[in-house]
């Protein structure tokens, strides 16, 4: 995958305007409803979902791909593990 593309998600949540613990709560909730191997795509405007997003994921046995910014708006891409 070069800069130019970009992975597509099996689902998106958004949880901009939510501060922690909601997005890692609504991500958890969201994982659920997904398959092994699928994709999520969160947003959201919570900086501490920085550290905290990549941290819940590793202990939740679920790949942590990718975070980027837009904006004000962080972007995390998890794989279920």
């Amino acid at each position: 995958m070069n800069d130019m593309e970009k992975e597509t998600a099996d689902r998106f949540l958004d949880c901009i305007g939510l501060f922690c613990p909601i997005p890692i709560f609504n991500t958890t909730q969201e994982m659920e409803k997904i398959d092994t191997g699928q994709t999520l795509e969160m947003v959201t405007d919570d900086p501490a979902a920085v550290q905290d997003i990549p941290r819940w994921a590793k202990r939740a046995g679920h790949q942590f791909l990718k975070l980027w910014k837009e904006g004000e708006h962080y972007h995390f891409l998890i794989r279920k593990g």
